[in-house]
């Protein structure tokens, strides 16, 4: 399968694996960001290839884990009034609010639809003029355009009926955050190649060089992952801290100028609270102004509300790093993706998601 094998090459991968043995001398802790990264990770035994001088820890790049229970509570609230079809992507309908999720809303009467595209959600309003239908909007910047375009087509149209819920958030602000915690102990980053796919390079230079840490834009297949990782450690070993792209084949550093240009139309920069995190200082993407007629929580009064997470959940301190899921006592046992305490354990990809699908056994964790 070309484009797909290539990158999953055993021997290449154990000659990569062998590099990154001969080149480290001392011991580094590398973050990956994405949730993608993570599973890849988790199911090829990428960190079983790997010195055990070099620790790998997983970062707050899963966009469903991150949407906050107080965001999850307000589309429960929207989803189950008579008159909306409230539409999203599969991994949010059995991500658990503070009482219930929204598949349980759909088993209650609420009409509540899977779709594979915001643009799905246009076609739905279309098709029912006489219904409301709203789009739950999560992600970061890969899934933004989509949203953005989705709004765009909808003012086009003159669609009255169609409305987002919008929870889109930023990956540079969050690594700034992570960096800036007193509790931080990466070392390294290894940047979602997807992301910058969208967004280019240029926002990362200023915080390799505030905080002296390498950043490698990296893809998703084994062989990239062990390649950016041999990159960061000749970075880290030689003490360096640059921005470099392992991904070229997608990544430019201009990235997607048409996307970035459609975000900066529809979106405005916000403050954004991250579930497990907190507020982040110009984290999310609220609608802007001109586009205010299609803001969910404006259209129906869903209220701010405080809500507490789960006290026997760790998901908060696994998307900072602090922790691995099997170091979570719930682990497994009063948390399964059957009846998930956290969103990391529900979600695609979730890290929790990960070891329980991959690594369950304890002694291989």
């Amino acid at each position: 399968m070309k484009y797909l094998d290539e990158y999953r090459d055993g021997e290449l991968a154990q000659q990569l694996a062998r590099e990154i043995h001969r080149a480290t001398t001392r011991p580094w802790t590398i973050m990956e960001v994405c949730g993608g990264q993570t599973h890849a990770i988790v199911k090829f035994g990428i960190d079983e290839l790997l010195p055990s001088r070099i620790t790998l820890i997983h970062g707050p790049g899963c966009p469903v884990c991150v949407t906050p229970l107080e965001v999850i509570d307000k589309a429960l609230e929207i989803a189950a009034r008579p008159e909306v079809i409230f539409t999203s992507f599969g991994d949010m309908l059995r991500v658990p609010g503070s009482v219930t999720d929204l598949l349980s809303v759909k088993a209650a009467g609420g009409d509540v639809r899977m779709v594979y595209s915001p643009l799905d959600a246009v076609k739905l309003a279309a098709a029912h003029p006489g219904r409301e239908v709203v789009f739950f909007g999560v992600g970061f910047e890969t899934t933004a355009p989509a949203t953005a375009m989705a709004v765009f087509q909808a003012a086009q149209q003159g669609l009255k009926n169609f409305s987002l819920l919008v929870s889109h958030v930023l990956v540079p602000p969050a690594i700034e955050a992570l960096m800036a915690s007193p509790h931080c102990r990466v070392q390294a980053f290894l940047a979602a190649g997807h992301v910058c796919a969208v967004m280019g390079c240029t926002e990362y230079p200023p915080l390799a060089a505030r905080f002296r840490v390498p950043i490698v834009v990296t893809g998703f297949e084994p062989l990239d992952i062990l390649q950016g990782i041999l990159m960061t450690v000749r970075q880290l070993e030689s003490g360096r801290a640059e921005v470099e792209n392992q991904y070229a084949r997608a990544v430019r550093r201009e990235g997607n100028q048409p996307a970035q240009q459609l975000i900066r139309r529809v979106f405005r920069v916000v403050p954004r609270k991250w579930r497990g995190v907190g507020e982040i200082p110009r984290s999310g993407l609220g609608l802007a102004e001109a586009y205010a007629a299609f803001d969910a929580e404006r259209k129906f009064g869903v209220a701010d509300r405080a809500v507490a997470e789960p006290a026997d959940c760790l998901a908060g301190l696994v998307l900072q790093g602090l922790k691995k899921p099997h170091e979570c006592p719930a682990f497994g046992g009063r948390c399964t993706p059957e009846h998930p305490l956290g969103a990391t354990m529900v979600s695609g990809e979730g890290a929790c998601a990960a070891y329980y699908r991959y690594r369950r056994t304890p002694a291989l964790v």
